[in-house]
């Protein structure tokens, strides 16, 4: 298997979003798209499949060291080797990688958050730092794009912590802001034991108004000439709008059910956006 059959093959499993966005694209940015997902998939399996915190920390300083070794001309691993010819093609910064890793060894330290501006580190780390490299990939004229692709990065990340309250409890995780919980009269047992109630509703309802909102900034600042070249981005934010949409329909239960999309649904959007572009 070449490393981009490995790659291809760890994209098309996880059945993301993302993967369904970059269907659409020519080869070579596709190909380099893939690579950066499987990358990013590849770090957040090694400390959400592990339990061991030493061990997923261990893994993570491999990855580091891998990382080196992709810029340094002599990666490794199936991942890497294919990252190294999409940073070599489309100019990716080593640094944004590296906090992508960074992002990731947060969730073995820190498994709440005080308030949305330390969320909001977190969520550039694993999400915005992303949309970046994304942007790099997909080709711009504007500079302005990139604010577009880090505020689109944490629109994004807001989705998955609303879609994964209730899995991110079984892991004893709570991403919501606790000042936030405070303001609706959540606690962080009721989060942890899955209950529900009207004050968890309202607090769902203004965490998707928010989402909503970084999604509605970011799609506002996109410039005219780059629609086209950033129609992935704007495909995937089509779908995870829809998520976002079903979820507050769906009475915000997501304490006790991951709601998702059908592929189907999922490929039907993605090529309804690229065609409106």
């Amino acid at each position: 298997m070449s490393p981009d059959e490995y790659c291809q093959q760890k994209a098309a499993a996880s059945g993301s979003s993302f993967y369904y966005s970059f269907l659409f694209l020519p080869p070579l940015r596709r190909r380099a798209i893939t690579a950066l997902y499987a990358f990013c998939r590849e770090v957040d399996d090694a400390v959400d499949e592990c339990s061991d915190t030493q061990l997923a920390r261990a893994r993570l300083a491999w990855w580091r060291s891998e990382l080196a070794a992709c810029y340094a001309g002599r990666p490794g691993h199936p991942v890497t080797q294919a990252l190294a010819a999409a940073a070599r093609d489309f100019s990716l910064p080593q640094e944004l990688l590296a906090e992508i890793v960074d992002g990731m060894e947060m969730d073995l330290a820190q498994v709440r958050y005080a308030d949305f501006k330390a969320l909001h580190l977190y969520c550039y780390r694993v999400a915005s730092t992303v949309g970046l490299l994304a942007a790099e990939i997909f080709g711009y004229e504007d500079r302005r794009t990139l604010k577009y692709a880090h505020d689109l990065g944490l629109a994004f990340q807001l989705t998955n912590i609303i879609r994964d309250v209730g899995e991110d409890a079984r892991r004893g995780r709570i991403y919501l802001p606790a000042d936030e919980l405070a303001q609706f009269g959540v606690g962080a047992d009721d989060i942890l034991h899955l209950r529900y109630g009207e004050a968890f509703h309202r607090l769902m309802v203004f965490q998707i108004e928010r989402a909503e909102r970084c999604y509605e900034q970011a799609l506002a600042q996109l410039p005219a000439q780059d629609r086209r070249a950033q129609r992935p981005g704007l495909a995937m934010a089509a779908i995870y709008r829809a998520l976002l949409a079903d979820i507050r329909r769906d009475g915000c239960r997501v304490l006790d059910r991951r709601l998702a999309l059908t592929p189907l649904r999922k490929l039907w959007i993605a090529w309804r956006a690229w065609r409106k572009e």
